[in-house]
């Protein structure tokens, strides 16, 4: 395997190495999501800052993964090396490009994380088998429509041997909402296999829409009119009339703030505040924003960290 990239502001550099292992998990995405996907290509091919987003390619030329992480105590390159594989870059590509957002499929069940000791696994009575061992199945997801319960070991998923959290997530993430398969599961030891429809994280067939910044921000947010700009010596800015069930909700604001700057840029009106807010997404800035303004009638400016990357172990 070779690694292409820009690793340590070199110009473009390549490294070999060979595929230790696959569907590998290794905790990097759990910041992110508490349903993350990892099943990495892992390589001794040498990879460091700067790597990331580069190809991992064959002797023949050919893509199969992209380089996204490293396995090391200092920060850099340490000996493993972790790449996105060809097939989940391709399904999220053409996501993106046909319905402007990843489109994010569930069986609906829960699984034990990877790497629990054993006596972890007998506190949570996790009994051994193979396949990945089903701890839960909410209502109204997939699973328990097609008649899975917890106990129950999935051991492929439309006839492909998963044996493992991170390869049923490989196997899953292939797919989106709506899409039929076919699970087998071992159940006091004889095999079944169901068919199922896939949902989404709302627990319905539908495509997920592209989530605008509006709808993620949450609430209700109005232009302050020239009276309140007046008597608050602003030249204008926005209001949360009200906080909702969105990002707004997560912060310390309060209903009344008026937002005035976005990282201090000057904001006037909502629009102004959507433009930046989208740029700094965009950019790759906008992981983590300072929103800064007044409470009307109160002297004194204050500011609030907004995260705009929300929480996303189930399946």
């Amino acid at each position: 395997m070779l690694a292409v990239g820009y690793p340590l502001n070199l110009d473009v550099t390549v490294t070999a190495g060979i595929v230790s292992a696959k569907a590998r998990a290794i905790g990097v995405n759990d910041r992110q999501s508490d349903r993350p996907i990892e099943s990495f290509i892992q390589t001794d091919a040498a990879v460091n800052p700067g790597n990331s987003g580069g190809a991992l390619i064959n002797t023949n030329g050919e893509l199969i993964g992209i380089n996204s992480a490293i396995a090391s105590p200092t920060g850099s390159y340490a000996g493993y090396s972790y790449a996105i594989p060809v097939n989940l870059v391709k399904k999220i590509v053409n996501d993106m490009i046909k319905y402007g957002a990843v489109q994010r499929a569930y069986i609906g069940i829960s699984y034990p994380k990877e790497g629990l000791t054993d006596e972890q696994k007998k506190s949570a009575g996790i009994k051994d088998g193979d396949g990945v061992y089903v701890l839960e199945v909410p209502d109204g997801g997939a699973a328990k429509t097609a008649g899975i319960q917890k106990g129950d070991f999935i051991t492929k998923i439309n006839g492909v041997t998963v044996s493992n959290s991170p390869e049923l997530q490989e196997q899953v993430a292939r797919y989106k909402p709506g899409d039929k398969i076919t699970v087998t599961y071992v159940r006091n030891g004889k095999e079944n296999t169901v068919n199922l429809t896939l949902k989404n994280k709302a627990g319905n067939y539908e495509v997920v829409k592209k989530e605008t910044i509006a709808s993620k921000l949450g609430g209700e947010l109005v232009n302050i009119d020239k009276a309140t700009a007046q008597k608050n010596d602003i030249p204008g800015g926005v209001m949360v009339k009200k906080l909702g069930d969105g990002l707004l909700a997560k912060t310390k604001i309060q209903e009344g703030f008026i937002i005035t700057s976005v990282n201090n840029q000057e904001v006037k009106n909502t629009e102004e505040l959507y433009k930046i807010l989208n740029q700094l997404t965009s950019n790759g800035s906008g992981g983590t924003v300072r929103l800064e303004g007044v409470y009307n009638g109160f002297e004194g400016t204050y500011g609030y960290p907004l995260s705009l990357t929300p929480d996303e172990n189930g399946e």
